[in-house]
């Protein structure tokens, strides 16, 4: 393809043959021509403004980045005081651990707070959603399971302290007072206040206000405070369904979860509630139901 160009004047003549490809060449050069006049013509204030534009989005974006980067450290930081203080745990758990091992004379092979336990078994997996590979957080979860390890420890060296401490003295026998005497007797008897027949579930101990009320075996203290018809009650859980209550009581000495020893003080004689008189009225209860205690008050002694 050629394309020919005639200029005729009165003294010239102009021919000019123009083939495709210098046509292609010529259109595609006035075509840049006319797009680089369109874009020079934006004035300097949409140039500003586009560039405005481009600044108001990196700055939107260092913003979100400051903000978390300083979520991120404030919560590096409390995992670090909440590492701390894991730590502060553990130690005071080994401490706590070697001194009751101690008290107890028991084998410290068997519970060595400052050891890992020996442990085994065959693998029995269990899947995961992800592994934890930050150093920070691997450090917490082995905190962790170690606080985790030594509560099961001392709940263990709880139970064989308690144990020891109970089978040795919580065999019932005695007088709940120091002195007194014996004023009401278990079974059926005239009621003080109405006169009619009624069932009497322990024994009344007469004596001063005043005067100690005193545990008959060790034990702990599942009551302690008023009771309807006992006024100030309080009541031991001697282990093997073995309970006593000790009423009327002028004012308690124990709170619930005391461990109490045979013979101690737990209260003071008075005469709260249903009472015409000081006295203690004791109670002895086996698997729920009321024994006569005056065979454990004269118990012998093995």
């Amino acid at each position: 393809m050629k394309l020919t160009l005639l200029f005729r004047s009165n003294k010239a003549r102009f021919v000019i043959n123009i083939n495709k490809q210098k046509l292609l060449l010529a259109l595609l050069a006035i075509s840049g021509f006319f797009l680089v006049s369109s874009r020079s013509t934006h004035s300097p204030e949409e140039n500003i403004a586009r560039i405005q534009y481009g600044k108001t989005g990196l700055d939107e974006q260092a913003n979100e980045v400051s903000v978390l980067k300083r979520n991120t450290e404030q919560r590096m930081t409390g995992i670090m005081f909440k590492l701390a203080d894991m730590q502060s745990q553990v130690l005071r758990l080994n401490v706590l651990g070697s001194r009751l091992v101690q008290q107890a004379k028991l084998n410290p092979a068997e519970f060595s707070f400052n050891q890992m336990p020996s442990m085994g078994g065959p693998l029995n997996s269990i899947p995961v959603e992800f592994q934890v590979e930050d150093a920070l957080l691997s450090k917490m979860s082995s905190m962790l399971e170690k606080i985790q390890r030594k509560a099961q420890e001392l709940n263990v060296l709880e139970s064989i302290m308690l144990s020891h401490h109970i089978n040795q003295e919580s065999r019932l026998e005695g007088k709940p007072i120091s002195s007194g005497w014996l004023s009401s007797y278990y079974g059926i008897r005239k009621d003080p206040f109405n006169g009619l027949p009624a069932m009497h579930k322990g024994l009344d101990f007469a004596g001063k206000e005043g005067e100690p009320v005193l545990s008959t075996g060790a034990g702990i203290i599942t009551w302690s405070g008023s009771r309807y018809g006992y006024g100030e009650l309080v009541e031991i859980d001697h282990g093997d369904g073995l309970v006593t209550r000790y009423g009327h009581n002028k004012k308690v000495n124990v709170k619930i979860g005391d461990v109490v020893t045979k013979g101690q003080s737990i209260a003071v004689m008075g005469s709260t509630g249903r009472s015409t008189g000081p006295h203690v009225h004791y109670e002895v209860i086996l698997k729920g139901k009321p024994q006569d205690p005056l065979p454990y008050v004269y118990r012998k002694g093995s």
